[in-house]
């Protein structure tokens, strides 16, 4: 009977959101031990993840403001208290994994945070190891992070390349951290020019990936994906659109799957394509989900248009859609704004948020009770 109960309170405490169950914890300690408990912590991040409850959208303002918001209720943004508090310091969000962020600040510091829990842990440092040829060549940095069931594992990707005007000359260093055993280790060099475009790769069937070339370094664009069990590297080909038409793209994770946007011009219409791959390194089941003519552009200013999330039952997709100016050289959101797509009645619907900001980067996000590690501080030291 007692076993039976038990398991009646765990099922009910899966449903609640992360916030409620902070509260519980204060009850009493059977509570607390209940709730912290490693199986319960999974549980309930697994029911999160089936039932697509507790998501939420982090949005950065001024490169240091974060808000949190619960897209599909459309419920008021809530700031949230990033690690370096009040210091209007840049920060960037490298990744997110099953309620982690991975941050860096603009001294190279790497972060991992919890914005539900409040808890949070600086990465230890690790060298570059052919800093001394960066005089020379010119130098980028990537990032990726993530999560390898097998191992249990969290795992942090840093890539940096030297390049220089040889076309194919390309020196690489690649290497892991992992948050299990709170170290690097370098793992083999890789031997493809990344994209400037986007310094954060993201995941999907437990890899990580970003947009790279091929040396010799050519035109054509290619998707690589990093498996966080293997540790290897393999490539991934995209759908035969037009290249010769696009003017703009994006790739991302949606939904589980591999999500390629591309937006270009048709005579005088602009064309969001939506495509997604539904099996996982198959080139022919990528198929092409939304072609939406004519989005809400403001003519003068270039537009982003990209795909976030799909709604809890399926038959929505949330778009992110920025306005930009340029500005010595950088572009610059002007203006950004959410808005649903009918999978079925090809409709669009706006969503309205109050206390939105004006203009953002935006981020999927789902709330979850997973620690950092027994080191792990709360920041301001209080509860949520």
């Amino acid at each position: 009977m007692a076993t039976f109960l038990l398991d009646e309170m765990i099922e009910i405490l899966c449903r609640l959101s992360v916030k409620d169950l902070l509260r519980f914890k204060c009850a009493s300690k059977h509570w607390c031990s209940l709730i912290d408990d490693p199986y319960f912590i999974k549980l309930h991040l697994s029911h999160s993840l089936k039932t697509k409850t507790n998501h939420s959208l982090i949005l950065r303002q001024y490169e240091y403001h974060f808000f949190s918001v619960n897209y599909d209720s459309g419920e008021t943004i809530q700031r949230l208290n990033h690690p370096l508090g009040e210091q209007k310091k840049a920060i960037k969000i490298l990744g997110s994994c099953n309620g982690l962020l991975a941050l860096i600040d603009d001294n190279d510091r790497i972060f991992l945070w919890n914005p539900s829990t409040r808890k949070s842990q600086v990465l230890p440092s690790t060298e570059i190891d052919f800093s001394s040829l960066s005089i020379c060549f010119d130098r980028s940095t990537f990032y990726g992070f993530g999560y390898d069931p097998i191992s249990d594992d969290y795992k942090f990707v840093r890539m940096v390349q030297l390049h220089g005007n040889n076309k194919g000359y390309l020196h690489s260093e690649a290497k892991v951290y992992s948050l299990r055993s709170n170290c690097w280790r370098r793992i083999k060099d890789f031997c493809f020019y990344l994209i400037f475009a986007r310094e954060f790769g993201f995941l999907a069937n437990n890899a990580l990936h970003w947009m790279v070339f091929k040396p010799p370094k050519s035109g054509k664009q290619n998707l690589v994906g990093f498996d966080l069990r293997t540790e290897e590297f393999r490539f991934l080909e995209l759908p035969e659109f037009c290249l010769d038409k696009l003017f703009c793209y994006d790739i991302k994770a949606m939904g589980g799957f591999i999500c390629l946007t591309a937006t270009y011009r048709e005579l005088d219409t602009v064309v969001v394509d939506v495509w997604i791959m539904k099996e996982y390194g198959v080139k022919e089941s990528w198929i092409k989900l939304i072609s939406w003519n004519e989005p809400h552009f403001i003519p003068r200013f270039p537009s982003l248009v990209v795909p976030l999330a799909f709604s809890k039952n399926g038959d929505k997709v949330l778009f992110n859609i920025s306005y930009k100016c340029r500005n010595f050289g950088k572009w610059y959101n002007l203006r950004d704004k959410f808005v649903w797509y009918d999978l079925w009645g090809e409709r669009v619907e706006k969503v309205e948020i109050r206390g939105i900001p004006t203009s953002f980067d935006v981020h999927f996000y789902v709330e979850s009770l997973v620690p950092i590690n027994g080191n792990a501080v709360m920041i301001n030291n209080e509860m949520p």
